[in-house]
């Protein structure tokens, strides 16, 4: 045995083994950081521009061949932000990026951004995920068919439709196109589905008057709440989603009288927004565009300016149609203030036009300041003209109505009025005097065949231009009004072409005029765009151009802004094919065959 011999050998060959032992960890570690650093730069990019928008058409390769391209990243919730983010007047939830469960989730960047992957352009091709054959491509396609027929219809101008109907067929002037119109609503009563958020609590949501001026909400959200018309249990066959909250509930319950303090409205509607937004996939996959609220109140307007994306975005459905507070006829709609006193409709009809003495009737209180000029002009000054802040006793209101010819309805605090409906049970010709009002269904029905529409500028001239309307074009006029009565008349249950209908059928339209797209860019593109050409010639043309919405100003655009500079940059770098980045760099300036590209990689990392 040799001992003093053995124990420096055996020394020796451990500390051999163990330099050997670090060399070999170094190399690994260093193989390892190179592969994730060019794997996870490139999914990175990659994930932040898919993430971010499916509008630049642009995805990143990865930058080193070695490698197989990333796996796309798996689906994630719409982005989300809020007031404190953005300049919006509420912290309304706003979309940011694509709908994951149905839409594109991933799309390739056109070319690539460096041109020094040694991959075939096919090799990346895998890059663009689409999720296909959604429920909402089928959505789509029916409302497509619905619009290529109604097109079809509207090319027939015949006076009288053309469709086969058991209950009624339109007919005559006081409709833009009967045959249009008719083949629309059948249409509707086709495919036209309706999803109720069932979030919300009773009063504020799901309930409504059903009684007074206001008697419109409370009605139309009752019908709905009842399920038997339009309403489907399945959001994913749904065209569009009904906010069921009731403005007028909300200022009797939640509204502290005389203090002009709307907070609490507020809160409750951009939490209901926020509620739906995260429970639901739906608000975020359009920001709201195939969504409808509906208000009769004065404040329905206002209600909505609490969530940006409701104002600007969703279909209101208001009484309060006054395009100088934001009313956009192309996607809102204008639906008639029906003051019911009882559950039951009050009579219908009135005298024979022989026996309407007085020229033109008016009785309402002091409310705005269209009213104070109309009893200015004419209270007590004319006996043709009888207009009144107060009737006399014993003087009916209602045979009043029945006994004019003409009815005057002024805008009050705000630019509807239940007298326009009233006048038109009465069988009383209706003479809307108002500045900015879009009259109920004017979509369809053409106001001007059985009204007279004043400007307020114009009141002092009312005697005139109504004594200056014909006989005979009274007779058709008095006539018209009666013959429209069905598209305002109320009844329980609803009956085709009644109110009910009618208001659906306004919000089917504005639906049929916008396509939700399954890739939405709501950075730098359209998210919602108008569909070519009327889908019935009913609206004016200049009135339905602003059809297609834009995001855009949100701190995202500049990020994406950023991206795309950057991109640029790299690109232009990789044209550069020398060993060594041409960019100066007081650290290090990458250059030798084991980078793909030094140039482009340098102007990468800067």
């Amino acid at each position: 045995m040799r001992p003093s011999r053995n124990k420096p050998v055996s020394s020796l060959s451990f500390i051999l083994v163990g330099l050997i032992l670090v060399l070999l960890t170094l190399a690994v570690i260093l193989l390892a950081t190179s592969s994730a650093f060019s794997s996870s730069s490139s999914s990175e990019i990659t994930s932040t521009v898919a993430a971010a928008s499916a509008a630049t058409g642009d995805s990143l390769p990865a930058l080193s061949s070695a490698q197989p391209p990333p796996p796309p990243p798996p689906p994630q919730p719409p982005l989300l932000t809020t007031a404190a983010a953005a300049p919006a007047p509420s912290p309304a939830p706003q979309i940011l990026a694509a709908d994951v469960l149905q839409e594109t989730i991933i799309q390739k960047v056109e070319g690539d951004v460096t041109n020094y992957t040694a991959k075939k352009n096919d090799d990346v091709a895998n890059r663009t995920v689409f999720i296909s054959g959604s429920q909402l491509d089928k959505v789509e396609a029916s409302l497509g068919r619905a619009r290529s027929s109604i097109r079809e219809a509207a090319l027939v101008r015949n006076k009288t439709s053309t469709h086969q109907d058991p209950d009624y067929v339109p007919r005559g002037p006081i409709y833009r196109n009967p045959n249009a119109f008719h083949r629309s609503y059948l249409e509707m009563e086709k495919v036209f589905k309706i999803y109720v958020y069932e979030e919300g609590e009773v009063p504020i949501f799901h309930d409504g008057p059903c009684r007074s001026i206001y008697s419109s909400e409370g009605r139309f959200i009752h019908e709905m709440e009842k399920g038997k018309l339009y309403r489907t249990k399945d959001p994913h066959k749904a065209l569009v989603y009904f906010l069921p909250f009731s403005v007028v509930n909300m200022v009797q319950y939640i509204y502290m009288p005389e203090t002009f303090d709307r907070s609490g409205m507020k809160l409750a509607v951009v939490d209901y927004i926020n509620l739906i937004s995260h429970k639901h996939p739906f608000w975020n996959r359009s920001l709201g565009a195939d969504h409808f609220m509906l208000s009769c109140h004065d404040w329905g307007p206002t209600t909505t300016s609490f969530v940006p994306d409701l104002f600007h975005n969703s279909i209101r459905v208001l009484c309060n149609a006054n395009t100088s507070e934001g009313f956009d006829p192309s996607k809102d709609a204008s639906f008639p203030e029906i003051n019911l006193k009882t559950s039951e409709m009050p009579g219908i009809g009135g005298q024979p036009p022989s026996k309407r003495s007085t020229l033109a009737f008016f009785a309402g209180r002091l409310h705005g300041h269209i009213r104070y000029l109309l009893l200015n002009e004419w209270k007590g000054k004319d006996q043709d003209v009888q207009v009144y802040d107060q009737l006399p006793q014993g003087v009916s209101y209602e045979n009043m109505l029945k006994s004019s010819k003409f009815c005057l309805c002024p805008s009050g605090y705000e630019v509807a009025s239940p007298r326009v409906v009233e006048a038109i049970y009465a069988e009383c010709v209706p003479v809307l005097i108002s500045d900015g009002y879009v009259p109920p269904f004017s979509d369809v029905l053409n106001w001007k065949s059985f009204s007279v529409q004043v400007p307020v500028k114009n009141i002092s001239d009312i005697k005139t231009i109504l004594t200056a309307i014909s006989s005979r074009q009274y007779l058709r006029m008095q006539r018209r009004v009666k013959q429209v009565q069905r598209h305002f008349l109320v009844n329980g249950p609803p009956k085709r072409y009644d109110a009910f209908h009618m208001i659906v059928h306004s919000i089917w339209l504005r639906r049929l005029n916008i396509r939700i797209q399954d890739a939405a860019d709501v950075l730098q593109e359209t998210i919602i765009q108008k569909v070519e050409g009327d889908v019935i010639n009913t609206v004016d043309n200049n009135v339905a151009a602003n059809r297609t919405v834009f995001i855009s100003g949100s701190q995202l655009d500049k990020v994406e802004a950023s991206l795309g500079r950057a991109r640029s940059a790299i690109r232009e770098a990789a044209k550069v094919r020398n060993k060594t980045s041409t960019h100066q760099d007081p650290d290090y300036v990458p250059r030798g065959p084991i980078y793909h590209n030094p140039n482009a990689f340098h102007r990468y990392v800067i």
